[in-house]
């Protein structure tokens, strides 16, 4: 006598409510990532000052970067093994975990070590956000949802500056210093980012027993620390010094090392060499690493253009930013309402790439003279290139792989995008440091030749004085000096620091064209009518048949 097969897990509907509610919870997790990123960019002078340790301050932003970089695949993968509620609310528990402890700093070298705890909880909540999207919304309508995501981003780079700003200025805050609610602000939001998701977020979730890839995990660390380390350290390194070069080497054995492993465990391993064989995820990986070098790259010169050039506070810039949020927001709005529509998404990366290999063109010629309003312009163009850009390919590649796989795929386009993004800023950032004293120089040499210039030294001499900072490496490091200097004195200084930003944009510039020409392949695949889960709960219907 034959026993009846266990019912299959039923498909769970749900209705636009009940999305918009685990989507709140969703984008407060989100938002714990993206604004730690954005409020430590304001604060983190201050509170190496407080600790003893500006000449270590490069160690918190790298050891957060390592651990939330390494920790997205494998995230993508768990999740998609054991589910991923308790994965989500697992990264957003660490998240806060670190926070704390990073609040309770006495030095920089806890600070940084107490970043990396956060950065491993960082490192699920954009990729599971993304999935678990997925996972209950179809193809042609997530688009539609996945652009309050990018609302998330721009809202948090608006206000990270801000109250970083804010408490960072606050000598004490509720009996303790005002930059350590720089970190205890991410606990009562991620606390209630956890009671959310707890409440609201339940999916059926079919276990399917899988080898985990701990030796592709291994060898990923192997690979992407001592890699990571140098792209962050090694403009104060030298690249070619014997710090620099034995990372590249230990890094280069990781990566053979993950390939192997990558090959051995085939479709189970933490990024199956087989999905990335799928043109689509191809795709989506090349070009999202390429905009992640052309978006992080290109626009953290920006807010230091504002500041340098323009004279703005990092609040004053962090405001001087929304264009671009705004730009990013309505990109990714329309591009999601269209795609729901019409069911087509390969236009929109491809439009999206037009407008950023557009702006960055823009950038490139903008100069220390040219009026605030221009820039802002170009800024919203920016923003529309991504906004059409960044969900429309996440979409993409979801739609093209199995329903069991979401989660790694999501994770691989993250993990790739965030390293572009480490690979971008740290090519730009030597680019502009390199070319910065000559262009200075040059500048003055110009200056010096001209009446105003003249006048404006013999009528306060003391800023010879000011100026041969300017020309030196100390300048470089600390800009402070040019509010002691006269207009006329000052510019030329501004001057040599655009035209080093024009160098950088440039490059940004050709580098987006690459990837304008790699959305090209992106092919047009028909979206799927249903969510992930619902597909997952078919095929276990079906094989049950």
């Amino acid at each position: 006598m034959s026993h009846p097969a266990p019912p299959a897990h039923a498909p769970v509907e749900f209705t636009h409510r009940q999305i918009l509610t685990i989507l709140g919870g969703l984008m407060m997790g989100m938002f714990l990532a993206a604004l730690d990123q954005t409020i430590m960019a304001t604060a983190t002078r201050t509170i190496a000052d407080d600790l003893n340790g500006f000449n270590l301050q490069a160690w918190a932003t790298t050891a957060f970067l390592i651990t939330s970089t390494i920790a997205t695949p494998l995230y993508g993968k768990l999740s998609d093994i054991y589910g991923r509620r308790p994965f989500f609310l697992l990264a957003i528990g660490i998240f806060i975990v670190g926070s704390l402890l990073c609040g309770f700093s006495d030095n920089m070298w806890q600070l940084a070590a107490f970043r990396a705890i956060q950065g491993l909880g960082a490192g699920g909540l954009m990729s599971l956000a993304l999935a678990i999207i997925g996972d209950i919304v179809p193809p042609r309508e997530r688009a539609k949802y996945q652009g309050f995501f990018l609302a998330v981003f721009g809202t948090a780079s608006v206000l990270g500056p801000i109250m970083g700003g804010f408490f960072a200025g606050a000598d004490e805050l509720l009996w303790t210093d005002g930059w350590r609610w720089v970190f205890f602000i991410n606990v009562p939001i991620g606390l209630a980012a956890m009671a959310v998701v707890a409440r609201v977020l339940h999916l059926p979730h079919h276990r399917v027993d899988h080898r985990i890839d701990w030796p592709g995990a291994v060898t990923l660390v192997v690979a992407l620390v001592p890699l990571l380390t140098v792209a962050e350290q090694g403009r104060e390194w030298g690249w070619d010094s014997t710090r620099s070069i034995a990372c590249f080497v230990v890094g280069a054995i990781g990566l053979v090392g993950f390939v192997l492993a990558e090959r051995a465990y085939k479709d189970e391993a933490l990024l199956p060499l087989t999905l990335l064989g799928k043109r689509t995820v191809a795709v989506g990986v090349t070009a999202s690493t390429i905009l992640g070098m052309a978006m992080f790259g290109g626009l953290m010169t920006v807010p230091l253009y504002l500041q340098i050039v323009k004279g703005s506070t990092a609040t004053e810039a962090g405001l001087q930013m929304i264009p671009f949020v705004l730009g990013i927001m309505t990109g990714s709005i329309i591009s999601g309402q269209l795609i729901s529509r019409t069911g087509r998404y390969r236009i929109f990366p491809i439009v999206g790439s037009v407008f950023m290999v557009a702006a960055l063109f823009l950038f490139s010629l903008i100069g220390a003279d040219t009026p605030l309003w221009q820039t802002m312009l170009v800024m919203v163009l920016m923003g529309l290139g991504l906004g059409g850009n960044m969900q429309p390919m996440i979409t993409a590649v979801q739609n093209a792989v199995s329903p069991r796989q979401i989660g790694t795929a999501t994770g691989a386009v993250t993990f790739f995008r965030s390293m572009g993004g480490t690979l971008g800023t740290a090519v730009f950032l030597s680019v502009l440091f390199n070319v910065l004293p000559a262009n200075i120089e040059k500048a003055y040499t110009t200056a010096q030749a001209t009446p105003a210039f003249q006048q404006a030294l013999a009528a306060d001499p003391a800023q010879a004085q000011i100026l041969s900072t300017a020309t030196s490496g100390a300048g470089l490091s600390d800009t402070s000096f040019l509010t002691k200097l006269s207009d006329a004195v000052s510019h030329p200084f501004k001057v040599g620091f655009a035209d080093s930003v024009h160098v950088v944009y440039l490059i940004a510039f050709f580098i987006m064209i690459i990837g304008l020409i790699v959305v090209f392949f992106l092919p047009e695949i028909p979206l799927a009518q249903r969510s992930a889960q619902q597909a997952r709960a078919a095929e276990a219907a079906e094989g049950q048949i």
